[in-house]
Parts: C-alpha cells; structure tokens; sequence
C-alpha cells in the first residue's frame, strides 16, 4: 500500500513540474514577443513621424509598392495563422499526423512569402530603387526616407519569417520523434505565438507601404 501511494506521489510531482515547466516557458514566450513589439513599435513611431514631415513625398514613395503582391502575401500569412493553429488544436486532440501536415503546409506558406518578397525586392532593385541608388538621390529627402523604411521594417520582417520557418521546421522533426505529445504541445504553442506575431506586424506593415498611398 506504501509503494502504492509512493508511486501516486511521483506521477502527482511529475505531473506538477511538467505543469510549472509549460508555465514557465509561456511566461518567457510572451516576455519575448514583448520585446519583439518594442522593436517594431520603434519602428512604427519612426514612420509615423517622418509621413507626417513628408506627406506628400511618401505619398509619391508609395505608389511604386506593388499593391498586388502585398496583398498576396497579406492572404499567405493570414493562411499561415489558421494552419499553425490547426496543427496545434490536432497536437491537443492527439490527432498526430494531422499535426505534421499542417504544420508543414505553415513552413510551406513561409517559403512562399520569401519566393514573393525576393521577386518583388529584384523588381525594385532593377527599376533602381533600393537605398543610396542613383536613382532615389536625385529624388527628395522623404523619398529615400520612405523606401530606407520599408527595406529596413520589412527586411527586418522577413528575417523574421525565416526564423519562424527554422524554428516550425525542427518542431515538424520534434513531432515526428514524438517529442512532442498531447500531453506536451507548449514547444509547439509558444511557436504557434510568435508565428502568428510576424503575422500580426505584417498586416501594419501592408497598409503603411502598400495602401497609404
């Protein structure tokens, strides 16, 4: 009977460590994504002060964003939010392979977000826009300050995805050796926050570059 209620005290702490674990490691995901935001909140107070000094020259800035692949790429990342959140409900229902293919069809939709951004940056760079080139130093101040903006806020973005990318990938990797359970999805949530972080500051970037005009 002693080993009995021994045994049932092991699995009870164990339980509750694994508890505390998944706290802990929630608590330091969210202090992170705060972090992040600062960053980017930065970033957004810098454009919101230099459109107002420019009004009229980010106006002109921004009519050579192409509109159509932002707003494709908008619809990528929005997808990208509702597989990564499947993946994690099917983790949660035990549901494994479900999992994985979701959580593939999101590194997927990550590279494809890349594919895009590369073909739109190589179309601007060869029209000549792209910080310090001949072209933007014979336009005004408020010019290359639009276009230093959105290399540097969505270079910094994309860096971002590629993070994301890395990290989903070897969290496919993880479920496919069962590191990753039912009864341990917090790898795969926290993952699931910051994914959908790098969405949520996509859909401020689009308007401000793409829609502002």
């Amino acid at each position: 009977m002693s080993q009995l209620q021994e045994a049932h005290g092991q699995v009870i702490t164990s339980a509750e460590h694994l508890h505390r674990d998944a706290k802990g490691a929630k608590i330091g995901m969210w202090l992170f994504l705060f972090t992040e935001l600062l960053l980017f909140t930065g970033m957004f107070l810098l454009y919101a002060a230099y459109r107002y000094i420019y009004s009229a020259e980010f106006h002109r800035a921004g009519l050579e964003t192409n509109t159509l692949i932002g707003a494709f790429n908008t619809i990528i990342l929005l997808t990208s939010s509702l597989t990564v959140a499947i993946s994690i409900a099917a983790i949660e229902r035990g549901e494994k392979r479900l999992s994985i293919a979701f959580l593939v069809t999101t590194v997927l939709l990550g590279f494809l977000f890349l594919v895009n951004k590369y073909f739109e940056w190589s179309s601007e760079i060869s029209r000549g826009i792209y910080p310090a080139s001949p072209k933007l130093m014979e336009q005004s101040n408020g010019e290359n300050l639009f276009f230093g903006l959105y290399y540097a806020m969505t270079g910094l973005h994309g860096l971002h995805v590629v993070a994301g990318i890395i990290v989903l990938s070897s969290l496919v990797v993880l479920l496919v050796r069962n590191r990753i359970t039912q009864s341990d999805p917090v790898k795969l949530e926290n993952a699931g926050l910051y994914w959908h972080l790098v969405d949520i500051i996509w859909i401020f970037l689009f308007p401000l570059f793409y829609l502002i005009k």
